[in-house]
């Protein structure tokens, strides 16, 4: 296998969404930040059917991660502050928490950040082009708790297969979340994908790695008493 190919009348072009627009208020800091910073920080829908430049887009070559659903950006404010060598490309569509990341992108001078207010499903599957993510994390994405639901659930078969599109051999995929019947289901899919590999001996659930911050969210789940699932896989050679 060399990768999936993207079909034009791919299930992706449905109105199902994995996310729901969140009501929120933005904070005037937070305004100002969208309106000052957003040219340099934020990244537009290319026109069809051309996709990204990244190089373009970061103003330079190095390995890249992508953050989906990065809520209001403190895993991948962290990351990309401990990691100037790299660069990371967060997609979100709650404004306020792209606010909140654009203030910490102001006050520390974070400059390997680029940031997509858009639907992540159109993202991989429209906007990247082949092979150009090395690291793909999604932490604690909407459990979509109702069985009516499920559908709209992100880490399921056909996103896996439109990430495997934009992702080399070996790159790396992570998922974590607090929610059991979730993390049952992503590991279900991520072991039935011929594009997958569980980088865990013997397969199942990842210790926590150490490279992973811990975020408010996940405190917050963790006094709940809720237990925290990483999966960690890599792409296959095929």
């Amino acid at each position: 296998m060399t990768g999936p190919e993207r079909d034009d009348d791919s299930p992706h072009r449905r109105t199902i969404r994995s996310f729901v627009r969140r009501a929120g208020r933005l904070t005037p800091s937070q305004a100002r930040a969208l309106r000052e910073l957003w040219p340099s920080c934020g990244v537009e829908p290319p026109v069809a059917p051309l996709e990204l430049e990244l190089d373009r887009t970061f103003g330079r070559t190095a390995p890249r991660t992508l953050e989906i659903g990065f809520g209001n950006g403190d895993n991948l404010g962290e990351l990309a502050a401990r990691h100037p060598e790299r660069d990371y490309l967060g997609v979100e569509v709650h404004e306020p928490g792209i606010g909140h990341l654009l203030l910490r992108i102001e006050r520390e001078g974070i400059a390997n950040i680029r940031i997509a207010r858009h639907d992540a499903v159109e993202v991989v599957s429209r906007w990247l082009p082949r092979g150009s993510i090395d690291e793909v994390l999604i932490f604690f994405p909407d459990p979509w708790h109702k069985k009516r639901h499920h559908k709209r659930r992100l880490v399921a078969t056909a996103f896996l297969d439109q990430l495997a599109r934009v992702m080399p051999a070996g790159a790396r995929l992570h998922l974590a979340t607090d929610w059991a019947p979730y993390a049952e289901q992503m590991l279900q899919a991520c072991d039935a994908s011929p594009w997958f590999a569980n980088v865990v001996a013997g397969g199942g659930y990842a210790p926590r790695p150490e490279t992973r911050p811990v975020t408010k969210f996940e405190r917050r789940g963790l006094k709940l008493g809720h237990e925290v699932f990483d999966l960690l896989y890599k792409r296959r050679h095929c």
